[in-house]
């Protein structure tokens, strides 16, 4: 059995987002000057103050996966297998002989299958009872996704679901840095995927004004830490990371992309949707995330932030950010070239921080023209930063007061 603070090794990388499909494309986007691409106004959408969202337009999921797959999956577990897939094909593992029964999976979602619930709501209002589909609970629960990549690479270890709203990425890469540690597998396959072109949940989030507005310019909508930011842009995606002990990855000989050195968690026990407007609880979730990985502040570089694009969310997470690391790392909302890809939001962006340590490279905080004054942290903005630094965090937040925070350590 693992000891705590062991750091796990993460050696595949899979990702499915609207700024690129695989790790590669995904950091070009993230990287690159200028708006948003994948922004489009949809039809399902039509008539809402905020009728456009993030899509992956250039994805053939029939394709990767064929008709009778596709069939059982609703779309954010078809992103969760094409991630997966790219993930353990990144980390050179070989799915023909590894012991299955050490391979778990975690992975989380803030809405699972919305769109097909919603699809075959509107069928029995229209067409009765007899017309729903049977596979309305396989396809749309939670866990689907999960489920669905064990079925596809035959992974017979712990499966595990994590639904913490838009801190279910994070908290699900997490859980699986836990089960390395208790011994409980050797692989882990972990992250977050999510899809939820809904007219219910948009129309719902417009009540809320928790989403833009800025439908002439949909592209330049979402602007984290902006002065003029009035909303986040919902976005679809998956983003997953192959863990593995050091020791298994070392005796395969596997390719060590970066580590998860530390993991924390934290409720605020505030309120259903508002963040604890002094940041307790995330500040609680990154100073155990830094103790459990034996960092201090000081030693942080980068950080991945949350970065929503709301009003409050930002400057709470801002003024947290300086008030526990300070002036020094370099600061980052990748958001605005994904979109909030809710549940999937933490997955991906931990992934992109692990590019980030590979390549000594800050990605940029896309759309910020002009920095709120209030925000006292080095947001990089318009272009990516060059910089060396050895420690990096990913902060994540969700309502209900869900708050994670994970420290990632380059690779020797």
């Amino acid at each position: 059995m693992t000891a705590p603070g062991l750091t796990a090794a993460v050696t595949g990388l899979g990702l499915v987002t609207a700024a690129g499909i695989g790790a590669d494309a995904a950091w070009h986007g993230v990287t690159r000057s200028g708006p948003a691409r994948g922004v489009r106004h949809r039809d399902e959408l039509q008539g809402l103050s905020c009728d456009f969202m993030y899509t992956i337009d250039d994805l053939d999921a029939e394709d990767r996966l064929g008709v009778p797959a596709m069939r059982m999956m609703d779309r954010f577990s078809q992103l969760a297998v094409i991630a997966a897939r790219e993930a353990v094909a990144d980390a050179g593992l070989d799915t023909a002989g590894w012991d299955t029964d050490r391979v778990a999976v975690v992975i989380g979602s803030a809405h699972g299958g919305l769109p097909f619930y919603d699809e075959q709501s509107a069928v029995l209002a229209e067409k009765g009872a007899r017309r729903v589909s049977p596979k309305l609970a396989p396809m749309t629960t939670v866990n689907s996704a999960a489920s669905s990549v064990c079925m596809d690479l035959g992974a017979r270890g712990p499966s595990l679901s994590v639904s913490t709203a838009c801190s279910s990425g994070t908290v699900a890469i997490g859980t699986a840095l836990q089960l390395l540690r208790s011994g409980a597998c050797d692989i882990a396959i972990a992250g977050g995927a999510e899809s939820v072109c809904s007219r219910l949940l948009i129309s719902s989030a417009c009540q809320m004004r928790a989403v833009s507005t800025r439908r002439d310019d949909p592209s330049t909508a979402c602007r984290p830490f902006d002065a003029d930011r009035d909303g986040f842009v919902v976005g679809e995606g998956a983003g997953l990371v192959v863990l593995e002990r050091a020791e298994h990855a070392a005796a395969r000989g596997a390719r060590v992309r970066a580590g998860i050195a530390g993991y924390g968690a934290s409720s605020d026990a505030y309120a259903a949707v508002a963040p604890d407007p002094e940041g307790a609880g995330i500040e609680r979730a990154l100073r155990t995330a830094l103790a459990d990985a034996d960092m201090a502040p000081a030693d942080v570089g980068h950080v991945n932030a949350h970065g929503t694009s709301t009003v409050m969310n930002d400057l709470i997470e801002a003024r947290m950010l300086h008030r526990v690391l300070g002036e020094g790392p370099l600061v980052t909302s990748t958001k605005a070239m994904t979109g909030h890809a809710l549940g999937a939001a933490g997955g991906i962006e931990a992934a992109l921080t692990v590019l980030a340590l590979e390549k000594q490279l800050v990605p940029p905080t896309g759309n910020l023209r002009t920095r709120d004054l209030r925000i006292p942290i080095d947001v990089v903005a318009k272009e990516a930063r060059p910089a060396a630094f050895e420690c990096a965090v990913k902060t994540s937040m969700g309502f209900g007061g869900h708050n994670a925070a994970l420290v990632l350590t380059k690779s020797s």
